[in-house]
């Protein structure tokens, strides 16, 4: 699909670009990917990294500006968003910038793509949107709705809108895991809430799952991969077996767990090998068989949390991981 066509990814420098780009030159080849975010300086860096390579092209712009955005999406097959203000301190302390980004940003990118004739879009979400009680996953929980209408909202236009949500990306920047690192030199970690517990997924896999989306997709699912969880202490035990790890209190909007999948979207959601699928409740499409495309329908009890997930990262794992991706973590 995405073989030979122009993308153009929001927010293209940040962590998610940094392992979308690559890996998708290298496994699809497509004609162009356009990174279009605000930044000129992280711009500049990353475009060293691909001066070599034509396919490769940036425009300075933000979500904000729809006039800008539809002139630069002129040819664009498929769109990734990944812009975002997702920072949860910032949001709670700036939460009128965060709606600006997080939610008239993503009003501008629907409208601008049905105008353009984009096909299909991808949009980045969180586990923070399901059951929210941060501002940061409340505008994200409003801007999965918003992609989720887009596809009856698009009307006659074949553009299509689908999500994708997961949990803590283990390396990137701002994450728990380069946040120890840094620190574990002075002898003590502080820990927000002994009992917190995280979702983990390497950036990897989350771009495997938005390649996944943009072939399953009818319009409107809602993607939620299978993923380890772990708990703060073992996180900074595995980063320093020997500092001490000093309880803090958690930040404002922080939970003590996470959650992907709610109670109340259980009727909604299916089960497959390596993902989850809530459909959307909207014009009977949950019970659409072009949507559901042979899942499992889970229990109307089913929730999928953090605290409560089955599958979990050992101590051992996430050292080996940060052996490997060494070089890598809290750098891009």
């Amino acid at each position: 699909m995405l073989k030979n066509s122009s993308i153009l990814i929001t927010g293209g420098t940040g962590s998610f670009g940094h392992a979308f780009i690559p890996m998708t030159l290298e496994r699809h080849n497509p004609k162009q990917i356009v990174v279009y975010s605000r930044d000129e300086m992280k711009q500049w860096e990353m475009a060293q990294k691909f001066e070599h390579d034509p396919r490769v092209k940036f425009v300075i712009g933000d979500v904000r500006d729809q006039a800008h955005l539809s002139r630069t999406l002129n040819g664009i097959d498929y769109v990734v968003h990944a812009a975002a203000t997702k920072i949860v301190p910032t949001a709670e302390y700036n939460p009128f910038e965060c709606v600006k980004t997080n939610i008239n940003g993503a009003t501008n990118l629907i409208d601008a793509c049905i105008d353009r004739g984009v096909k299909s879009v991808v949009a980045l979400s969180t586990d923070k949107a399901s059951n929210p009680i941060n501002l940061y996953g409340a505008t994200k929980l409003a801007s999965d709705k918003l992609f989720v209408a887009g596809n009856a909202y698009a009307g006659d236009h074949d553009t299509r809108f689908s999500v994708v949500r997961y949990g803590n990306v283990m390396g990137s920047r701002g994450s728990v895991i380069p946040f120890f690192i840094k620190l574990k030199e002075t002898g003590e970690l502080p820990i927000t809430d002994p009992n917190m517990t995280r979702f983990m997924i390497s950036l990897e896999e989350a771009v495997e799952l938005v390649w996944h989306a943009f072939d399953d997709m009818q319009g409107g699912e809602i993607y939620v991969k299978k993923i380890p969880s772990m708990t703060i202490t073992d996180i900074a035990q595995a980063v320093s077996e020997t500092a001490k790890q000093k309880t803090v209190g958690i930040r404002p909007g922080e939970k003590i767990h996470e959650q992907m999948i709610g109670l109340e979207d259980a009727p909604h959601t299916y089960e497959y090998k390596d993902h989850y699928k809530i459909l959307p409740a909207i014009y009977n499409w949950s019970s659409d068989p072009e949507r559901n495309k042979g899942g499992v329908k889970v229990d109307e009890n089913f929730t999928y949390s953090s605290d409560q997930n089955k599958e979990r990262m050992s101590v051992e794992d996430l050292q080996d991981w940060i052996k490997v991706n060494k070089s890598k973590i809290g750098k891009i």
